[in-house]
């Protein structure tokens, strides 16, 4: 629609042709535009402290500096920008490293180009996305977090339903649509599910369950 706010991308790969790529599928979607490229991380947390995109969309293996540091270092500055790592790793190391600098999604080059879009648009309204394969990982451990004391004070069976729901990247009302219950209920039961995991935060929920080997990735 004119005058419709764009989404603008950042795309950081070390890769020209998969650069090229994705501009030109992203230029299909008439809410999505790619305003820079960078080469390298190093590149690319320079080009976001210039431009300020909205989102950028992060390799993790580049020369100069790594996905993982140029994530850290852009989220510590630019908090508000989203970053959603693109990659082609899904090992264990480097979901726990980028769930810890702040992504707020995690996704595999074999993605469909749909559920990429729809991955940015879901980052742009603030919600966290994870690629299906990592989600389905995740989700079959966080079932038992209710089987686990956590510290004293194990979750309940609607906690644990909360918080796999959290994982799949679900918002607070598609929770409540989901399990049948109000946004103000489901927002009660986030508080209490933080406060016995000792986080702050959703990402924090997820990086804690993967650290204390909670979810095994």
């Amino acid at each position: 629609m004119p005058g419709e706010r764009k989404i603008r991308l950042l795309v950081a790969d070390d890769h020209a042709l998969l650069r090229d790529g994705l501009k030109k599928i992203l230029a299909l979607h008439h809410d999505l535009e790619v305003v820079a490229e960078a080469p390298d991380g190093q590149e690319a947390y320079n080009m976001t402290k210039t431009i300020r995109p909205d989102i950028v969309l992060m390799d993790i293996n580049m020369p100069n500096m790594n996905g993982i540091d140029a994530t850290r270092r852009i989220k510590s500055e630019f908090p508000e920008i989203g970053v959603i790592a693109l990659t082609i790793h899904d090992d264990e190391e480097y979901i726990y490293e980028l769930v810890k600098c702040g992504v707020s999604a995690y996704m595999l080059k074999d993605i469909e180009t749909d559920c990429l879009v729809d991955a940015i648009r879901a980052v742009f309204r603030g919600e966290t996305v994870y690629h299906p394969r990592i989600s389905e990982k995740m989700c079959g451990e966080f079932q038992r977090l209710a089987l686990r004391n956590v510290h004293d004070e194990p979750l309940s069976r609607r906690e644990t339903d909360v918080l796999t729901l959290i994982a799949r990247g679900k918002s607070n009302k598609e929770i409540g649509d989901e399990l049948y219950i109000s946004e103000k209920t489901v927002k009660n039961h986030i508080t209490n599910i933080f406060r016995k995991i000792q986080v702050t935060d959703r990402t924090q929920a997820a990086l804690y369950a993967v650290k204390n080997r909670i979810v095994k990735l």
